[in-house]
């Protein structure tokens, strides 16, 4: 028998035999936190029988709906039975009344469930199923800290489980520690992925954030789960944004919308609605454009204001696009296309708080700015999809039929991309396509030079 002494940094999850005070991988100060470990002959020798099989052979498991489409399309097609979720998200923002909805969906489904709550009582969590309408008899629920007693509650009727929150739970077994410290985090996310796997159920643990965002507790919690979610929104508004962080069965590029009501969270079906305010008024400094987040076509509303300076240093203001590639367009913009930047400060915005990653907004933010300095409208019903380079060519963008299906849908009757997209079939009828090679040639095309 040997006693081996490590340290794990409480934030990355690195290991080092030596005790410093900063983490070598990840700079955090005093991070790095005592593990004793006991090794046997027995576990050296690795007696382990574990055999090898071929890829072939194996049946890959099938879906479980979770009774929300909008959270089966961010999972990837829905749970995966043994697969463990992490959905993280600030205090009330709804991640407890998502998935209590989740729990009743697939309770009335004939599914029996346990929702595990180590935060409130069963009076308290059946009260709020009661509200959403969600309570059954297929419901069950457990409410305690002590997480070897929730799991052992999952037996071979269980379909599914949720653990709210993993930093609300202790193991008895786990070196000790209070509900939430990074050893008793790291030991009771085990236990659950063990419990999973061993039944063969899929389970979603619950996680709260840091007030830098991050999900509080050791990193390594995010590692040895399967799905990791974050469910956002911001304080002034109904809106919740669910997104896929880390995806081992499908894309972490699909975005999922809910609206917070009264009697719980609602799908948004119209989410381009969201953010255009489809205005009649035809201004200088606004042009659309077809975002895509993951098979999510949302159509954006891009806006520039142009104010003249004094300074030698103009502002530049960007939100909803990375400032960077606003400052690089405004470059490419004045070099390529003679419009005179330097004289001014700039301010870009995507209307309604969209963040757009999508190179192929590059040519609506371009002529809205081109737009906002020549005081010049562009032409009404019109969006804009192409990427910019820096000699100015318009490149193509990705699944370019999907968004201009979603731009004919909302009443946009025309669009102008790059010389280099292939004609197909499938593009709208009654939607005027223009093709055009160069950034000046798009200002032309749309009335700005």
């Amino acid at each position: 028998m040997t006693n081996i002494t490590r340290y794990i940094c409480s934030d990355c999850g690195f290991s080092t035999v030596t005790k410093t005070g900063k983490c070598p991988s990840c700079g955090a100060w005093g991070t790095l936190e005592q593990h004793d470990e006991v090794k046997t002959a027995a576990s050296r020798a690795g007696h382990s029988r574990v055999e090898v099989v071929s890829a072939a052979s194996v049946t890959p498991p099938g879906r479980v709906s979770s009774g929300i489409n909008e959270l089966d399309r961010v999972l990837g097609g829905g749970l995966v039975p043994g697969g463990v979720v992490l959905l993280g998200g600030q205090p009330g923002i709804g991640k407890s009344t998502l998935l209590l909805q989740a729990c009743g969906f697939m309770a009335a489904a004939g599914v029996s469930v346990l929702y595990i709550s180590g935060e409130e009582s069963s009076a308290q969590v059946a009260l709020r199923a009661s509200r959403l309408g969600v309570a059954s008899g297929n419901l069950l629920l457990f409410c305690g800290s002590d997480i070897e007693d929730a799991l052992s509650r999952v037996t071979e009727d269980i379909g599914f489980f949720v653990l709210d929150s993993v930093q609300a739970m202790r193991a008895p077994d786990s070196p000790e520690g209070w509900p939430g410290t990074p050893n008793q985090v790291r030991a009771v996310a085990q236990l659950v992925i063990d419990k999973a796997r061993a039944m063969n159920v899929p389970a979603v643990l619950v996680g709260h954030i840091t007030k830098d965002g991050k999900i509080a507790g050791p990193m390594l919690l995010e590692h040895i789960v399967d799905v990791v979610l974050s469910f956002t929104g911001e304080g002034y508004s109904s809106y919740r944004m669910l997104r896929g962080a880390k995806n081992r069965y499908g894309g972490t590029d699909e975005l999922g919308v809910f609206e917070m009501r009264e009697d719980g969270l609602r799908a948004v079906e119209d989410k381009s609605g969201l953010y255009w305010n489809r205005a009649d008024t035809v201004v200088p400094g606004v042009a659309m454009t077809v975002a895509l987040e993951g098979s999510t076509p949302l159509v954006a509303e891009v806006q520039t204001l142009a104010a003249p300076t004094a300074f030698p240093y103009p502002k530049r203001t960007s939100r909803g696009i990375e400032l960077n590639r606003f400052q690089l367009l405004a470059a490419v913009l004045e070099k390529r296309a003679g419009v005179v930047c330097g004289a001014y400060d700039l301010y870009l915005n995507i209307a309604g708080g969209l963040s757009i990653q999508d190179p192929s907004a590059d040519l609506a933010a371009c002529v809205s700015l081109a737009s906002a300095l020549l005081g010049r409208p562009t032409f009404a019903a019109s969006c804009w999809l192409g990427e910019i380079g820096l000699a100015g060519e318009v490149r193509p963008v990705t699944r370019l039929t999907l968004r201009l299906r979603e731009a004919e849908r909302l009443g946009l009757k025309r669009a102008v991309i790059s010389a280099r997209e292939k004609n197909d079939s499938s593009w709208p009828k009654n939607m005027e396509i223009k093709k055009v090679n160069s950034l000046n040639e798009a200002l032309k095309i749309g009335g700005v030079c």
